[in-house]
């Protein structure tokens, strides 16, 4: 029941109230109520000056999944293909020498060539092995034999990369280290003798 006399506040009235659990400061002057607008708006700035970093690390971080992913996608293609190009580079290296100039020798060196251009545009590098020092990130040792220690000796089988990754370490033949790396002492000849140390008077 409604006492006669109370009118219900209209929407508008409502709509100027301030929120509950807010009050209004009483008392403002025009100096502070300014103050208080400046901290606000510099409040608002700086969240959306966040924002917008966070937003623009997110685009980097998209593109750079986008482009790993777009280079990586034929990793495991590009593995199948290079025991066909090892192939290749074994019948090529045992070619009789003969038969060099004849038309279907230089067919086969052109796509060679080729193949291994399509590979290189793909981001495919071979690894470099010639007097490295071994690397298990790069290699894979597969014999010891006497040399240089740590040093790789020879290739058994060529490893790639793509980009920065490597998809197939080089299989290499380690040296082990021997006697010959080292200086080597040769006793004084027995048949020098020994030299006299005092002089002979006269």
């Amino acid at each position: 029941m409604t006492n006669e006399g109370t009118a219900e506040p209209t929407a508008d009235e409502q709509n100027n109230q301030p929120a509950e659990g807010t009050k209004e400061p009483e008392n403002l002057t025009p100096e502070a109520r300014v103050e208080r607008a400046e901290r606000e708006a510099s409040d608002f700035r700086d969240k959306w000056m966040r924002a917008a970093a966070d937003y623009q690390n997110l685009k980097r971080r998209s593109e750079q999944e986008r482009q790993d992913l777009a280079r990586f996608a034929n990793a495991a293609l590009i593995i199948n293909i290079l025991p066909i190009l090892d192939d290749m580079e074994r019948a090529l290296s045992t070619l009789d020498a003969k038969l060099a100039g004849l038309t279907w020798v230089e067919g086969i060196y052109h796509i060679y060539r080729k193949f291994k251009q399509a590979l290189e545009s793909a981001g495919v590098s071979e690894i470099e092995t010639d007097g490295a020092d071994f690397d298990p990130n790069l290699h894979e040792a597969v014999q010891y034999s006497e040399g240089y220690e740590g040093k790789v000796i020879s290739v058994v089988q060529k490893g790639y990369k793509l980009g920065d990754r490597v998809i197939r370490p080089s299989m290499v033949v380690v040296g082990k280290g021997d006697q010959s790396d080292q200086p080597t002492e040769f006793p004084p000849s027995e048949e020098q003798g020994e030299q006299p140390t005092d002089q002979v008077e006269d």
